[in-house]
């Protein structure tokens, strides 16, 4: 409904003091009861007025996370985006459209150049240093960013081998088929059928198991996505839905008819290219020639080869999670459940939210029965929240300080028994406790990283406890008193990052990290000896009572937060594991329908040999020498196919190299054994031929 933005100068002064606002779907709906009339009312944001000018259609999602609510204001230009002053000039994404005709490389030449120019207005040298170029990129790129692009390129990459391995295994099953039914054709053929209708009538059937197998890929589709739904909306930021989505389908339908084309063309050219004369001399099945037989091989280690790729995929990925698994975190996940609390902070507009809220929801919690501990935090490490960061300046003035440049910390307001929740060590000083108050001096907590960034790895200790680092805004500076040992912050893979943590109980509405840190919101960790089914309920209703905004609250435990974190290689390494096991599936299938043709067109040969004094070991080792070298002809390709799958993962991989011996051995093995497997039932049949009946048979 309504509109969005346009040149705010004369809308900012027909509207006098208020601002507008664009609201979206679930702000509208969830906040509003999707009033129909709240185009031109006002709503007050942080206690600022604003005029409702639009509501954004559901599932629109701009610029990030757009699971959640949000809500879009205009940029106000002032004087303060004028000046040229190192941390006081706002800084600012800019997004824009690239006239027809341009790249986005001709628009990076051309704002580099506008760029250069902007930086010599910067009096401080180093704030010129660090503004001297321009990043541009597709926003494409921006909405599907790293590990998310690889892993999603290596499951298409995936999906697309394991369809041309069911393409190439229903190919080889029709062309033995069409041997079969040569004499069959040879008789329509005679009787005036056209090499066009007889191709079309194979065509046609083509289709058919096409089309069945389409029916039974939706149910499977809308199957799995009940399976995956979480991880696609957790880590991909994807929630397909369950409504018939027109492009998926025309999608798989175009895929159907594509792969009744590739698995029916073959074996329809192959019969109606054949000659009609000797198959009704003969007076009986011919059953194919060397040819056909080598082609029907060929299409096997072709299946053997991509299958060996999908399994040493799905083996580096396996490594990879077993990897993460083994990584030491910094501190404890087991009992603890952690709660997203999104703060109502307009109702607490002029209120101190930490001695009318927070404190007193702690202590609550800290009295259930079945608690140990509880705190609140900004952010439990490898949580997903919108990071918070401090840069510090580099002091160039400081003979004893190593840095050459800035300092960029995460920043994470807690409370005083975080570290009883998850038990992590301190390096030197000591944590926050129950006397660190407003009424007591102003004190941080800083992590190793952040010490060997800003301090040297050369500092003693009792130079850095006591270090004043900021101030809190009230013209009480903060100190030092105690160093935290590294923890795995945001990614599991990633090192620890430079952190400061500041006193949840010690920010007052005075504080210069008030509002950012108390008005977003706030995870609730807290350390039970409960079940989660037992203890979230309770939980809940504490919550409420303190609250009734928080009645909504979302819980998790600890490890589903650290298992959530191996992200995009959790999720590809299961999908993957599901490719690999019907790659492998299809693979032996074809094998093995390979040889019991095999078997049953050289039912006469056999015959002769077994006349001949043949042992029935040696049969058996007939037939399973020949699956042996396309096992081996085939794991030959793949291991070369599986450089290049490697590659393509590459970003995803933690610890584990591309070349691992180990997995290319063990995905290698077990494709032999399975094929070998297979391999032994045909050949086991070739042992049993009977030679009377097999020489009677022609």
């Amino acid at each position: 409904m309504g509109r969005g933005f346009q040149d705010s100068n004369e809308e900012f002064a027909r509207n006098g003091d208020t601002e507008m606002a664009v609201l979206s779907d679930a702000v509208w709906r969830d906040g509003f009861g999707a009033d129909s009339n709240i185009l031109g009312k006002v709503i007050k944001l942080n206690g600022n007025p604003y005029t409702v000018i639009g509501v954004m259609p559901r599932g629109f999602q701009f610029p990030f996370n757009p699971e959640k609510p949000q809500i879009w204001i205009p940029i106000e230009l002032g004087e303060s985006d004028k000046s040229r002053i190192k941390n006081a000039t706002p800084e600012y994404r800019i997004i824009a459209r690239v006239r027809n005709g341009f790249s986005i490389h001709a628009a990076k030449a051309e704002l580099a150049v506008l760029q250069a120019e902007v930086a010599e207005q910067y009096t401080d040298p180093r704030a010129r240093e660090n503004v001297t170029s321009v990043e541009v990129r597709a926003y494409s790129e921006s909405v599907v960013e790293g590990n998310v692009r690889s892993a999603l390129l290596a499951l298409l990459a995936a999906a697309g081998v394991l369809w041309l391995i069911a393409c190439v295994n229903v190919t080889s099953l029709m062309l033995a088929r069409a041997a079969v039914r040569q004499r069959e054709i040879a008789v329509r053929a005679a009787l005036g059928a056209t090499h066009w209708r007889i191709a079309r009538q194979l065509l046609v059937e083509g289709l058919l198991l096409s089309g069945v197998a389409c029916l039974i890929a939706l149910g499977l589709i809308f199957s799995a996505l009940s399976v995956f739904r979480r991880e696609l909306v957790t880590q991909f930021k994807v929630d397909v839905g369950f409504t018939a989505n027109i492009k998926l389908i025309s999608c798989l339908v175009g895929l159907t008819v594509l792969s009744a084309m590739i698995s029916s063309v073959w074996p329809s050219f192959v019969t109606v290219k054949t000659s009609i004369d000797p198959l009704l001399r003969q007076g009986g099945v011919k059953g194919g020639g060397r040819i056909h037989h080598r082609t029907r091989g060929l299409l096997v280690v072709s299946q053997v080869a991509m299958s060996l790729t999908l399994l040493i995929a799905c083996g580096l990925l396996l490594r990879t999670i077993f990897a993460l698994k083994h990584v030491s975190l910094g501190f404890r996940t087991d009992h603890v459940i952690v709660a997203d609390l999104v703060i109502p902070a307009y109702k607490f507009d002029g209120r101190n939210m930490t001695t009318e809220l927070y404190q007193p929801l702690v202590e609550r919690v800290e009295r259930m029965p079945g608690v140990r501990a509880a705190s609140l935090t900004t952010a439990v490490p490898l949580g997903k929240r919108f990071p918070i960061l401090l840069t510090f300046a580099a002091d160039h003035l400081d003979p004893e300080s190593p840095r050459m440049e800035d300092v960029v910390a995460q920043f994470r307001a807690v409370g005083p028994g975080l570290q009883r929740v998850f038990g992590f060590a301190m390096l030197m000083g000591r944590f926050f406790n129950e006397g660190d108050t407003a009424g007591s001096p102003p004190v941080v907590v800083v992590n190793r990283a952040f010490v060997r960034a800003y301090f040297g790895d050369n500092r003693e200790p009792a130079k850095i406890l006591g270090q004043e680092l900021l101030s809190y805004g009230n013209e009480k500076p903060a100190h030092i008193i105690g160093v935290l040992d590294d923890v795995r912050q945001a990614s599991v893979v990633e090192q620890s990052q430079p952190e400061v943590e500041v006193c949840i109980p010690q920010i007052t509405p005075d504080s210069r990290f008030y509002r950012v840190a108390e008005g977003l919101a706030m995870n609730l960790a807290v350390r039970t000896a409960r079940s989660p089914g037992s203890f979230v309920p309770e939980l809940r209703e504490v919550l409420r009572s303190a609250s009734p905004e928080l009645a909504g609250t979302t819980f998790t435990t600890m490890d589903q937060v650290v298992v959530d974190s191996y992200g995009d290689q959790r999720i590809t390494a299961r999908l993957l594991q599901i490719f690999a096991g019907s790659a492998l599936l299809l693979c032996v299938t074809g094998l093995y329908s390979l040889l019991a043709y095999l078997v049953t067109q050289r039912a006469r040969e056999l015959g002769i040999r077994f006349a001949l004094g043949a042992q029935r070991r040696q049969v058996i080792w007939l037939v399973i020498r020949q699956a042996g070298w396309i096992l081996l002809v085939g794991s030959a390709i793949g291991l070369m196919a599986s450089f290049f799958a490697g590659r393509m993962l590459a970003n995803l991989l933690f610890v584990v190299k591309v070349s691992d011996v180990l997995t290319l051995t063990g995905a290698s093995m077990l494709l032999m054994a399975t094929g070998l497997g297979a391999a032994y039932i045909p050949a086991r049949r070739a042992a049993s031929v009977d030679a009377m009946q097999a020489l009677r048979t022609e």
